[in-house]
């Protein structure tokens, strides 16, 4: 049975033409969750001791790379907003609230980290046959894994501390790519299904970005898609696992996939590869969004290696080496277009005419 879309968007304000303006308001957030992250990591007592047995086999980035790679994410952020491609979007708002919540949950994370114990969260996933075992892990240590209303609401503001405030316009390298490729269209009918849409701040971005497209999400965890619902305004949300859409073949315009590659095991990849050709119409569009890869920055290499030793991703370093166009080649899909922005990698493909 094929998942029902609802037409969820309402007309978002006018689109920003101040690139100043969207650049200063990302320098504030950045500041806000940069010291939110000292503050947190000051309350854990997490000096970042190396895991045991990890030494780092990449160099250091030259003086200043990675912050000039970290403001690049801003200004491009900040110009496809001035170009009209999409309205300023607020992200994981600042919240004196959030903010102390990730700094009250922070020792309880770098507990999780110095013991190495990543798998807490299968208690609170119950024995629900729906969820693989590859889920049923503390995915970053993060408390209560993708199974709590919890960790569904403090999950955004996480990732903004991780990144110095620059998730979100991260994240809309793939919006910027989806969003160039439509400027011409009528969005009106277009049906698009955010994949693994986690607490829904992507899919508020593509709401406002085509307010008269058919918006859905899809996720596997119901408590993320209670906040998602909360957060991005969508009332199409759908809980299934990405490797069996309940979508027709050939129905969607788009499908969009942020930040969930690396997180799946390495024979789970193909086959959501091969589903999202499935769904997706001759000509349709995947706008895709992950981890940049050692290859894509070497000068980076040395960053990427750190990430799953000190926030616990058991498939990351495979995915690293996972040539994604030739995944996604495999499954029927072609590259129409690349973005890069500080950690985050973004890659428009087609589906075969």
């Amino acid at each position: 049975m094929n998942a029902e879309i609802d037409q969820t968007a309402r007309r978002p304000r006018a689109f920003a033409s101040d690139r100043s303006a969207q650049a200063a308001r990302g320098a504030l957030k950045a500041a806000w969750w940069g010291a939110t992250g000292v503050a947190a990591r000051a309350l854990a007592g997490a000096a970042r001791a190396r895991p045991a047995g990890f030494s780092h086999k990449e160099s250091p980035p030259p003086e200043g790379f990675v912050r000039r790679s970290w403001l690049e994410a801003f200004e491009k952020d900040a110009r496809d907003v001035a170009a009209g491609l999409y309205p300023p979007m607020e992200d994981a708002p600042i919240r004196l609230r959030g903010a102390a919540d990730v700094v009250a949950d922070a020792r309880r994370v770098e507990d999780r980290r110095r013991r190495g114990d990543a798998t807490e969260a299968r208690a609170d996933a119950g024995d629900a046959p729906a969820y693989p075992v590859y889920y049923r892990q503390n995915f970053h240590f993060q408390t209560g894994g993708w199974f709590t209303p919890e960790s569904a609401r403090r999950y955004e503001n996480q990732v903004e501390v991780l990144f110095g405030g620059a998730a979100g316009a991260m994240r809309r390298r793939a919006l910027s790519l989806l969003a160039a490729a439509w400027r011409l269209d009528d969005h009106r009918g277009k049906r698009i299904v955010d994949i693994a849409c986690g607490s829904g701040a992507f899919l508020g971005d593509l709401r406002l970005a085509f307010p008269r497209a058919h918006l859905a999400g899809l996720d596997l965890s119901p408590p993320y898609l209670a906040e998602a619902a909360t957060r991005s305004g969508v009332r199409s949300l759908v809980q299934a696992n990405a490797e069996r859409l309940p979508f027709g073949d050939g129905t969607l315009d788009a499908v969009t996939c942020v930040f969930l590659f690396h997180e799946l095991p390495p024979r789970h990849r193909p086959a959501v590869a091969r589903e999202i050709a499935r769904v997706l119409r001759p000509g349709g569009l995947l706008a895709f969004a992950d981890s940049i890869q050692p290859v894509d920055e070497p000068r980076l290499a040395w960053l990427l290696e750190a990430f799953p030793a000190y926030f616990h991703e058991p498939y990351y370093a495979d995915y690293c080496r996972t040539d994604l166009d030739e995944l996604f080649a495999a499954a029927g899909l072609s590259v129409r277009g690349r973005d890069n922005a500080f950690l985050t990698k973004a890659i428009l493909f087609e589906r075969s005419r």
